[in-house]
């Protein structure tokens, strides 16, 4: 007996058809144990969430961040999304922006992959490269 599901994956590749969807929305968790989660995407592809990092560069208490980005909507959009969205560390003196795409693996598990910069505040010009750090992840979505 044949499976449905590898062939109907197959058949909607062969037409050039995506039924893999991933959704932004849920809680996500990375390979270093930094969590986040987004409650909502609306219409225009806005959305906002909170992160809470399990690293830091301070001797501060880490505490819970609010992000706030946007993913690509429109005719374009084929299921698995392109993204941005920046989190404004309230712990710190520091900003990171992130940008990534949602993949559905041949599993069907959601799965984020992101490129981030990480910049800290700097009070002299001629510093403006010491305070900054790039950096990539993957996260995971928790089930609930």
């Amino acid at each position: 007996m044949v499976r449905a599901t590898p062939f109907l994956l197959v058949l909607f590749l062969a037409l050039g058809l995506s039924p893999l969807q991933c959704s932004l929305t849920g809680h996500w968790v990375n390979d270093l144990g930094s969590n986040m989660t987004i409650p909502a995407v609306n219409g225009n592809g806005d959305f906002t969430g909170m992160y809470h990092t399990a690293v830091t560069a301070t001797t501060n208490e880490i505490k819970v961040s609010p992000l706030q980005g946007t993913m690509q909507k429109g005719p374009n959009q084929k299921g698995q999304p392109t993204f941005g969205f920046t989190v404004n560390w309230s712990f710190s003196v520091s900003t990171s922006v992130f940008t990534g795409q949602c993949f559905v693996d041949s599993e069907g598990k959601e799965i984020l992959k992101t490129m981030w910069l990480w910049r800290s505040h700097d009070n002299r010009l001629e510093d403006n490269w010491n305070p900054l750090r790039h950096f990539q992840s993957q996260r995971n979505k928790k089930e609930s």
